[in-house]
């Protein structure tokens, strides 16, 4: 797969750099905000070569990668200026008054804390690390090497409020040197000796609460926030000449003094009650809390929602040290590579097989999306394994009263922000709910697509409103002449039942139905009169609106978008009238079979539910221009 290539296609298919208000990333899916919905073709979208599947949930448009989705964030940066940190975007008004808050909350909380996970996670396992070489015996904490390699470890968490004022600055639009000043000021030594003191403390004789604000979290985003608003006021009022200098004092002056007298105090109190009511709440019983929490938390990162108790994850600690509900969460992860594991002993489909198996190497490293949208979801059984199988994990992670002191997808490689107390009874429960998830699939089972036969029985005369599509029924003469719409072989060669290609995206009819042909030639026509609807820039595919209204997808190959254009030659524009039988696009035959990939070309009626019939020729081999389909309405 070629990002660059992924990145185009992806950015054009959702309407355009101008149809996006916001773009951010988590671990594995690109979530878009999306201006107007109905310029995403979400059809062409989950059809891509490197796309898992395409969700949409709480006010986000979440395009699922894999574990390359940072690099396909960074293509799309470089080709577009939604990453540019002054890039406003607005979205339309009436999108905007129908959009959720939960969505707008969620999409907010991302964006701020999306950014510091990989590192936090980094600095976590060191941390961990060092936690289990000091209760080994391996080294004292008054070690130099103990010393800076635990302030390696230590300072995101210290230095927290100016990372979040960095990612906070972004998502509020305000500017990032002022909003880390202000973060930087409420750490600085000097005001931290206020606190550590005691003494009271005034600003022109009002009084001032001294808190500790290393570590903190709400404080900043809060503070970020509020200045954001009075960034914009200022700039309305003073004059551009000066701007530059004056907006910055007057913020500066403003809102240090502002947040250690009000909002600082307030936001940490916040912090505090909301890390004491989630402790109390586990408190009540832990192994009912955390067993629900685990059987939970595969369903809410499904629709994105899991970003709110990420929060809480984060606050907890950096107020306790801690977080009871981040262990809680962390075998269902293992639960998920357990059902995967069964899916690929178990299943006779070869392309399943190698999806599962890839995807059970990922889930063991904390990566779960493509797993669990394109193998336990999609097979319904393994998946509900899984829930059932995550909360007798987590009942267990709580009856030990296991933690975390970091963030980090849980995986192999981050166990260690997991040790301290309950250590083994998270090994354990993560242990548990791996071997009952593989158990409990194994023994429930699923659909296994290679067992399932499609046979086409001859069809009973369609009743009104019923689409079908019929082989073997019609003539080629006829089809020629029973529809409202006609399309000829855009290519010559041998016509076969799209259930046939050796594609589930094609052969299972998600994309729409139609008819695929095994070419003779490199040469693709026009099968009908209309214009260009969409190309691509790897040239292996072409989208057609015909006069009529039917929208066709012609796609050369199989993967061949992997060749990343070559061998292809596009002939014609993308918004280009064309008349049947127009040459659209060549490409070499032999070397595209040199290379590996099979040449069948799916011709695909994407709005096929538009139609009430389909009725194709039962002619084996056809020369272009022939009639080979024919829709009815």
């Amino acid at each position: 797969m070629n990002t660059e290539v992924l990145a185009g296609n992806i950015l054009k298919l959702v309407g355009g750099e101008n149809n996006v208000a916001a773009l951010v990333h988590c671990a594995t899916r690109l979530r878009f905000k999306i201006i107007d919905n109905s310029k995403v073709n979400q059809a062409e979208l989950e059809a891509l070569d490197g796309v898992i599947t395409v969700v949409k949930g709480s006010g986000q448009l979440q395009v699922v990668i894999g574990n390359r989705v940072p690099d396909v964030f960074r293509a799309i940066g470089a080709i577009s200026g939604l990453l540019d940190d002054n890039k406003a975007k607005q979205v339309a008004p009436g999108q905007k008054n129908s959009a959720l808050l939960l969505g707008r909350l969620i999409d907010l909380v991302a964006g701020i804390f999306t950014p510091l996970l990989g590192a936090m996670a980094a600095a976590g396992v060191l941390k961990g690390a060092l936690a289990i070489v000091l209760a080994a015996g391996w080294m004292t904490n008054v070690e130099s090497t103990y010393i800076i390699l635990h302030a390696a470890s230590d300072s995101l968490f210290y230095f927290l409020p100016m990372l979040l004022a960095i990612t906070s600055a972004r998502k509020f639009e305000t500017n990032i040197f002022v909003a880390v000043s202000v973060a930087g000021a409420l750490i600085y030594p000097s005001i931290q000796q206020l606190f550590t003191a005691g003494n009271p403390v005034t600003f022109f004789g009002l009084p001032v609460m001294m808190m500790k604000y290393t570590g903190t979290v709400i404080p900043i985003i809060f503070s970020v926030w509020l200045m954001s608003i009075f960034e914009r006021f200022l700039n309305r009022h003073i004059h551009e000449s000066v701007r530059n200098i004056l907006t910055p004092f007057f913020l500066l002056t403003l809102m240090v003094p502002l947040t250690l007298m009000t909002i600082g105090p307030i936001g940490v109190s916040v912090s505090e009650f909301i890390a004491s009511l989630f402790v109390t709440i586990y408190s009540v019983n832990p192994i009912i809390a955390s067993a629900l929490m685990a059987a939970a938390w595969q369903v809410l990162v499904i629709f994105g929602v899991h970003w709110g108790f990420v929060t809480v994850f984060i606050n907890d600690i950096s107020v306790m040290g801690h977080s009871y509900l981040k262990a809680a969460s962390s075998p269902s992860v293992f639960a998920q590579s357990g059902a995967l594991l069964a899916v690929m002993l178990r299943t006779k489909d070869k392309k399943l097989k190698a999806l599962a198996g890839s995807s059970f190497i990922a889930s063991l490293f904390g990566i779960t999306e493509p797993g669990v949208y394109g193998v336990t979801l999609k097979l319904k059984k393994p998946f509900i394994c899984a829930v059932i199988a995550a909360g007798f994990g987590g009942a267990i992670a709580g009856y030990a009263k296991s933690s975390a002191i970091s963030m980090g997808m849980p995986g192999l490689l981050t166990l260690p922000i997991f040790y301290g107390e309950g250590f083994i009874g998270f090994i354990i429960g993560c242990i548990v709910a791996f071997v009952a998830s593989l158990a409990l699939t194994l023994l429930v089972g699923f659909d296994d697509p290679a067992l399932q036969s499609a046979p086409r029985s001859t069809p009973s005369a369609p009743t009104p409103g019923e689409k079908r599509t019929l082989t073997g029924e019609t003539t080629a003469a006829n089809a020629a002449q029973v529809g409202d719409e006609q399309i000829v072989a855009p290519i010559s060669g041998t016509v076969i039942p799209l259930t046939a290609v050796d594609d589930n995206v094609f052969s299972s009819g998600i994309v729409g139905q139609g008819f695929a042909i095994v070419p003779d030639e490199g040469r693709v026509y026009a099968p009908v009169d209309g214009h260009i609807a969409s190309t691509f820039a790897s040239g292996h595919a072409i989208g057609i609106s015909s006069t009529g209204g039917a929208e066709i997808l012609i796609h050369v190959g199989i993967n061949t978008v992997q060749l990343e254009g070559q061998y292809f030659h596009m002939q014609v524009k993308e918004g280009e009238a064309v008349k049947k039988g127009q040459l659209l696009l060549t490409f070499d035959l032999d070397e595209i079979k040199n290379a590996g990939y099979d040449t069948v070309t799916p011709v695909i009626v994407t709005n096929s539910e538009a139609w009430r019939e389909l009725h194709i020729s039962d002619k084996p081999h056809s020369r272009f221009g022939e009639p080979v389909m024919a829709l009815s309405l």
